[in-house]
């Protein structure tokens, strides 16, 4: 289908995008790489008058290595977080996440801050940053401000941004050297959002486990991390089963979701407990 009439804004950097959207209120709307959104306005699933693009705005892009944090621009793309060698050596379970998503073709568009910002339940970011204990930075009329990963998502397709504000970066502290990491993730196909996906990571000081694609938000599970800290990987999985709440699709009924994410779950600890003794 033709998406409906709509005025379209390629601003050039952030306080321009933030005044057209302050002008247009409801009636606009920013897009980072688009596979969520455009798809929508060609089904006219909905109507936006003024759309504005973010892709020439230089600010919002990069990475950026610190001795004790990562900060990465909401426009950078899924294949730069791939092809960065510092983010590989400080992160790497970023790259295995990121190559997991959808193909290529989509990778060399799809943005961080579009995977994060718009509260998909079925995007792989929003759960591995709520597992990397990220702050999200967004900015309005108002200045920027902070709203960490754990507090972003509220239900599906909504989060802590308000309407008027852009996310424009992503901070994650580093874990401690040595930790041990993993993404599982199972989907149907090539290019398909996850049945199931778990990120887990592991140090010296504890362990955290977030979920994706299992609820209307992604799930960070405290008690899964206490007990999979402990060593207690049975005690981590049952933790991490009881505070999902999977709904039936065209991936499957309930049960078939609870089952492969047990299987999902247990395979990211086991995988990360191991490179952590590695």
């Amino acid at each position: 289908m033709i998406p409906a009439a709509f005025e379209y804004h390629r601003p050039a950097d952030l306080a321009s995008a933030l005044s057209i959207l302050n002008t247009h209120g409801d009636e606009a709307r920013v897009v980072a790489g688009g596979h969520s959104l455009i798809p929508m306005m060609k089904l006219r699933m909905t109507e936006i008058g003024h759309l504005i693009d973010l892709q020439d705005i230089a600010s919002l892009r990069g990475i950026e290595v610190t001795s004790d944090s990562v900060v990465i621009g909401a426009m950078t793309t899924q294949h730069e977080l791939i092809t960065s060698d510092a983010l590989a050596t400080a992160l790497p379970i970023i790259r295995e996440a990121a190559l997991l998503i959808a193909d290529p073709q989509v990778r060399y568009m799809g943005t961080l801050g579009g995977n994060v910002a718009n509260g998909d339940p079925g995007n792989d970011m929003p759960g591995l940053m709520q597992c990397l204990d990220a702050r999200f930075t967004v900015e309005g009329a108002d200045g920027p401000r902070e709203i960490k990963a754990r507090a972003f998502y509220e239900s599906a397709y909504f989060t802590a941004r308000e309407e008027e504000e852009i996310l424009t970066k992503v901070t994650i502290p580093l874990p401690a050297a040595g930790h041990g990491f993993a993404y599982e993730k199972q989907k149907r196909k090539i290019g398909d959002y996850a049945t199931a996906a778990c990120g887990v990571i592991v140090n010296g000081d504890g362990a955290s486990v977030a979920m994706t694609n299992l609820a209307d938000t992604p799930i960070w599970s405290e008690q899964a991390g206490t007990a999979l800290a402990a060593g207690d990987v049975d005690g981590a999985v049952a933790a991490a089963l009881a505070a999902i709440d999977p709904q039936e699709d065209m991936r499957g009924p309930i049960a078939f979701k609870r089952h492969v994410a047990g299987v999902v779950i247990r395979r990211a600890m086991e995988r990360a407990l191991t490179r952590a003794k590695g």
